[in-house]
C-alpha cells in the first residue's frame, strides 16, 4: 500500500500487460492481440494465439525491430495517440486483412508488415512518418496517411503513390479533424471498398477553424505549437467525403448538403457500397446514407431526431451480411438496437455500442443495471441473448461462431480476456498486468429516491469512529465510476481511503448507461443537476453509514470531475470544505464545440447556459481552500481554464493554490509527476481538513 502511488504511475493505471486489440482469424483458430511484456513495460507488441494448443507466439517486438533505438513520433501521432488516450507506445495498434494473412502496423514512422505465412516482420519502403496503415481487405495493397496524403503502396512494397494528395497545407486526406476524434469517436479518415480497388476518405479542410496557441514556459526558447482548437460558437473544420481510385486520377465527391449536416459521425464500406452518418450543427439530427461509389450520390437510408441531441452509438450504423441496417433508437425511455427498422432488444436494456457484425449476428453492449455492462448477441433466428454471465462490466468481439469475451469484476483483481465458441478448444489470453499492492474495500450503495449509484470505501483498518468524507465523482456524462468492476479510479480511490477517509463515488443525472432522459436530464444545465446529486448522495450515504462525518468533506476530480470539485466548493461551501480540482473546464466557451454544444446548445442561442455553468463567473464567492492541478501542455482542456479561474480568484483576493504540470497533456503519464501529484493532493486534504495523516514516506 505505501508504494501505491509509484506503482499506479508505472503500470499507467494498470492497462500495461493487458491484451488489447484482439483479432479473430476467419476460421477463429488463431487470435492477434497487442500487450506488453509485463504489467510495468509500456512497450506494447503483436502476439498471436493458438487456439488448438494455448501456445501463444511473438510476431513483433519493437526494441528487436528498432535494434533498440529510441522510438520517433511525428506531430500527428502523438495527436492521435493522445485522442484516444494511449498510454503505451511500441505497436499501439494494428490493422488485418479478411483473411489475417497479412498485418500492418506503424512503428517510429515507419511502415512494418507481418505475414502469417512466412512469420518475418519486414519493412516497406514508405513515405515517412506513416499514419494508421490499413491493408485492403484482399491483401494486395496497404494505405496510409504521410503528411495529410492519403498513399498506397502494394504489399510487397513496390509502387508508393498518392491517391488523394491535398492542394493547401490546412487540408488533409484520411485523418480525422480534432472533434471526430477527441468526441464523437472517430479515429480513421478513409476506408477500403471490399475488393481492394478504391477508397472511400475524408478530406478536412482546417482553415476556417481558429489558431491556439501552446507554449512550453519551462523552456521559452521554443517557439509555441499552434493547433486548430474548434472552439464552441466558432467554425468547425470543412469535411467531406471523396472517392479515390487506387491508381489515381480524378476523385469523386460524396453528394450531401454538408452546410445543413457539418458533422461527419461514422463511414464504411461493405459488400453494397459505401455508407454515412452524417450530424447537424445543433446535434439534434443524424442522417444514414447510401452512396454510388461510381457517382457519388447519396440516398437517405435512416433518419433519426431529439429534441436535446442525437447519441451517437459506437459501431453504428452497420449493416449485415444481408443488407439489414443496424441502427438505434431511443424508444419508452431506452436506447434500443435496431435491425432493419425494428427495435430487437426490450424496454429497459440501453444500448452502449456494437462491437461486431457477423453474418446476420450483432454483438453489441448494454445495460440492464446501470453498474453493470454485458454482451449481447442478436439474430434473427435466435432473437437476442446475453453472451456474459457473471456481474460485472464486459465487452468483446467475434467472427465466424467465435466470441472474444473481455471481462471485469469485483471479486478480481484485473482484465479476463476469454476465447470461446467456434468449433475450437476455449482459451483465455494471459494477462501481465501487475497485481495492486492494495484491496479495494468496496460497498455498492442505491441511494435516496433517485436511485443513485455509488460506490462506498474505507480504510481497511477501519472498525469504528468519525472518518472525514472525500468525494471522488466524475458525475459526467463520458462515464461512470460506479461500475461493478476493478477499474483504475477504484483502486485510486481505496488508496486515499486508508489515509483515513471514507471516499464516496457517486453517479448522478447525466451520466451514462440509465437510459436518455437520465443522461438528458443536463441539458443546457450541466452544473444544477449534477451538483445537487452529489449532495443528495452525501447526505443518503451518511445516514446510513453514521461514521461519515459531515463537518470535514473534501472533494477531487479530474477533468469533469475537477469542474464539479470547482463548483461544489464554489456553491456549496455549507456541504464541502476544500476542493482539489484537476484540468477543469472552467470557461464554457473555451471547449470544443461537438461536446459542449451537445449539452448547452450554441452560445449565440443560449449564452444564458454558458454563462450559468462557468465557474469562473462565481469565483467572487470561494470561501473554501481550492487546488488547482493542470497540464500546461493539455490540448483538450487547454491550461487557460486554470489561469483564467485563478486570475479571476486573485483579483476577487480569494485564496487559493494552483499546481502547474510542466509538459503534461490531459492525462499525465510520466511517473514522478503522476505519483508525486497523487501525494501532493493528500497533503492538501490532509491539511485542509484536519486529518491525522501517516508520515510522509509511507504515503510515498
Amino acid at each position: 500500500m505505501s508504494d501505491f502511488p509509484r506503482q499506479f504511475a508505472r503500470t499507467r493505471r494498470f492497462s500495461l500487460g493487458v491484451p488489447a486489440h484482439v483479432t479473430l482469424s476467419p476460421d477463429g483458430g488463431t487470435v492477434y492481440f497487442l500487450r506488453g511484456r509485463a504489467g510495468d513495460d509500456p512497450v506494447s507488441c503483436l502476439w498471436a494465439l493458438d487456439r488448438a494448443t494455448g501456445a501463444e507466439r511473438l510476431l513483433a517486438d519493437p526494441p528487436t525491430l528498432l535494434a533498440d533505438a529510441a522510438e520517433v513520433l511525428s506531430p500527428q501521432e502523438r495527436t492521435r495517440r493522445n485522442r484516444t488516450f494511449e498510454l503505451s507506445s511500441g505497436i499501439v495498434s494494428y490493422a488485418a486483412d479478411d483473411a489475417c494473412a497479412l498485418l500492418v502496423f506503424a512503428l517510429s514512422g515507419r511502415l512494418w508488415t507481418y505475414r502469417t505465412t512466412d512469420g518475418e516482420p519486414r519493412a516497406l519502403p514508405a513515405t515517412e512518418p506513416v499514419i494508421d496503415p490499413r491493408p485492403d481487405p484482399t491483401g494486395r495493397r496497404i494505405a496510409y496517411v504521410s503528411g495529410g496524403t492519403l498513399r498506397v503502396i502494394e504489399a510487397d512494397g513496390r509502387d508508393d503513390r498518392p491517391v488523394a494528395a491535398p492542394d493547401d497545407p490546412e487540408v488533409s486526406y484520411g485523418l480525422a479533424e480534432h472533434v471526430a476524434s477527441e468526441e464523437m469517436g472517430r479515429h480513421r479518415g478513409y476506408w477500403w471498398s471490399p475488393g481492394g480497388d478504391r477508397l472511400l476518405v475524408a478530406r478536412v479542410d482546417t482553415t476556417p477553424v481558429p489558431r491556439w496557441y501552446i507554449a512550453d514556459p519551462t523552456d521559452p526558447s521554443l517557439p509555441p505549437a499552434t493547433i486548430r482548437y474548434p472552439a464552441a460558437g466558432t467554425a468547425n473544420a470543412e469535411v467531406t467525403l471523396w472517392i479515390a481510385d487506387v491508381s489515381g486520377g480524378p476523385l469523386t465527391p460524396v453528394e450531401w448538403d454538408v452546410t445543413a449536416f457539418e458533422y461527419l459521425a461514422r463511414a464504411g464500406w461493405d459488400a453494397r457500397g459505401p455508407y454515412a452518418a452524417v450530424q447537424d450543427r445543433s446535434q439534434r439530427h443524424v442522417r444514414v446514407l447510401g452512396v454510388d461509389p461510381d457517382t457519388g450520390a447519396a440516398e437517405v437510408l435512416a433518419d433519426q431526431h431529439d429534441d436535446a441531441w442525437v447519441e451517437l452509438v459506437p459501431g453504428l450504423p452497420a449493416r449485415t451480411a444481408a443488407g439489414a441496417l443496424v441502427t438505434s433508437a431511443d424508444l419508452d425511455d431506452t436506447r434500443r438496437l435496431v435491425v432493419a427498422g425494428r427495435p430487437v432488444t426490450p424496454p429497459g436494456l440501453n444500448l452502449s455500442a456494437v462491437v461486431a457484425v457477423d453474418g446476420e449476428t450483432v454483438l453489441f453492449t448494454a445495460s440492464e443495471e446501470p453498474t453493470e455492462t454485458h454482451l449481447w448477441a442478436y439474430d434473427p433466428a435466435a432473437g437476442t441473448r446475453r453472451l456474459s454471465e457473471e456481474p460485472g462490466v464486459h465487452t468483446g468481439t467475434g467472427r465466424a461462431g467465435s466470441v472474444v469475451l473481455v471481462s471485469r469484476t469485483l471479486d478480481r483483481h484485473g482484465t479476463r480476456t476469454a476465447v470461446r465458441g467456434g468449433g475450437h478448444p476455449p482459451v483465455e489470453i494471459a494477462s501481465r498486468a501487475e497485481t495492486p499492492v492494495l484491496e479495494p474495500r468496496v460497498e455498492m450503495l442505491t441511494l435516496g429516491p433517485k436511485r443513485l449509484r455509488a460506490a462506498l470505501f474505507l480504510p481497511s483498518w477501519h472498525r469504528e469512529g468519525p472518518l472525514p468524507v472525500l468525494m471522488d465523482p466524475y458525475g459526467g456524462p463520458a462515464l461512470r465510476k460506479v461500475t461493478a468492476e476493478r477499474g483504475w479510479w477504484g483502486y485510486m480511490s481505496q488508496w486515499f481511503a486508508e489515509q483515513g477517509f471514507a471516499v464516496l463515488a457517486v453517479d448522478g443525472r447525466g451520466t451514462p448507461g440509465r437510459g436518455p432522459a437520465w443522461e438528458r436530464a443536463i441539458h443546457l444545465d450541466i452544473a444544477g443537476p449534477v451538483l445537487e446529486d452529489q449532495v443528495e448522495g452525501l447526505h443518503e450515504a451518511a445516514r446510513r453509514f453514521p461514521a461519515l462525518d459531515l463537518t470535514r468533506v473534501g472533494i477531487r476530480g479530474w477533468s469533469f470531475g475537477g469542474y464539479l470539485a470547482v463548483l461544489a466548493v464554489l456553491r456549496r461551501p455549507d456541504v464541502f470544505h476544500a476542493a482539489v480540482a484537476g484540468a477543469p473546464v472552467t470557461d464554457q466557451r473555451l471547449y470544443d464545440t461537438h461536446w459542449r454544444e451537445r449539452h448547452l446548445g450554441l452560445p449565440a442561442e443560449h449564452p444564458d447556459a454558458y454563462d450559468r455553468c462557468s465557474p469562473i463567473r462565481e469565483a467572487a464567492g470561494l470561501s473554501r481552500p481550492l487546488l488547482l492541478i493542470h497540464g500546461l501542455a493539455d490540448d483538450n482542456v487547454v491550461a487557460a481554464h486554470t489561469l483564467r479561474l485563478s486570475a479571476a480568484l486573485l483579483a476577487a483576493g480569494r485564496p487559493h493554490e494552483v499546481l502547474p504540470l510542466p509538459r503534461t497533456t490531459h492525462l499525465p503519464s510520466d511517473e514522478a509527476v503522476a505519483a508525486n501529484m497523487l501525494t501532493h493532493q493528500l497533503r492538501f486534504l490532509r491539511r485542509e481538513l484536519g486529518v491525522a495523516g501517516r508520515p510522509a514516506a509511507e504515503v510515498r
